[in-house]
């Protein structure tokens, strides 16, 4: 059979049988694949520990009809110990991988493993708000998967916005309004292109009160584009 090489995010696991697993994989230039790691549940395996969620691993893994095979793993990265040891975090991170998941099933590129891999980095790390590193994974993972927020002019008028529609992704002035459109006013529409943009300094800026509004316009928009919420988001703690 066919091999090949590449890096991968775990992002979920599955029990196979009594000693394997089945990986959900975002790799670096193979898009999402599922993969059967044999043996991996037991204790003598050689790498049952560098694959688990959140751990980033050198993979080589030969191709099958329904399911590759992983046949060596060596870890480039673990972000797992730092994320597991907090609740906030660790649902947070769940919830990136989640995201992730459905996200990358049909199309991925290599800038939607690069973004997973900043984003739990980030989370490791702990020196940005747990909470809008997922807004911010949250509103660029959906840019990147062709959901692009329009957050700079009124969608009709092009004047100053202060809505934002969770339906549409569009922005509008108080004479324009979208039907459900969220009022976030001036500073969470800056808020927002904050995330998107990454500038973690006016993401500082913002009110804790602006922060919890945006974080509930992006679950919401998330939801909307793919027709179901996350099961992660159920569990999240958004108070820092």
């Amino acid at each position: 059979m066919p091999t090949y090489r590449d890096e991968g995010i775990i992002i979920r696991t599955h029990k196979l049988g009594e000693v394997d697993r089945i990986l959900t994989i975002l790799t670096r230039k193979h898009g999402q694949i599922r993969a059967v790691a044999k043996g991996v549940r037991k204790t003598t395996s050689r790498f049952g520990a560098k694959l688990e969620p959140f751990m980033v691993a050198d993979l080589q893994l030969y191709e099958g009809r329904n399911l590759d095979t992983v046949s060596q793993a060596e870890q480039l990265a673990s972000y797992g110990a730092e994320i597991v040891e907090d609740y906030q975090l660790y649902t947070i991170g769940n919830a990136i991988l989640e995201a992730a998941e459905r996200l990358t099933r049909e199309t991925a590129s290599e800038q939607h493993y690069l973004l997973l891999i900043g984003a739990l980095r980030t989370l490791s790390q702990k020196q940005r708000p747990a909470a809008q590193v997922l807004d911010s994974y949250l509103l660029r993972s959906l840019a990147l998967a062709g959901w692009v927020p329009d957050l700079d002019h009124c969608h009709l008028c092009q004047s100053e916005p202060i809505s934002f529609s969770t339906h549409t992704g569009a922005v509008s002035c108080s004479e324009c309004e979208l039907p459900g459109a969220v009022r976030l006013g001036s500073s969470g529409l800056t808020l927002m292109r904050a995330l998107l943009a990454g500038d973690w300094d006016s993401v500082s800026a913002a009110s804790e009160q602006t922060k919890e509004a945006v974080g509930n316009v992006v679950s919401t928009y998330l939801q909307w584009q793919l027709e179901r919420g996350l099961r992660s988001l159920k569990f999240l703690e958004r108070s820092e």
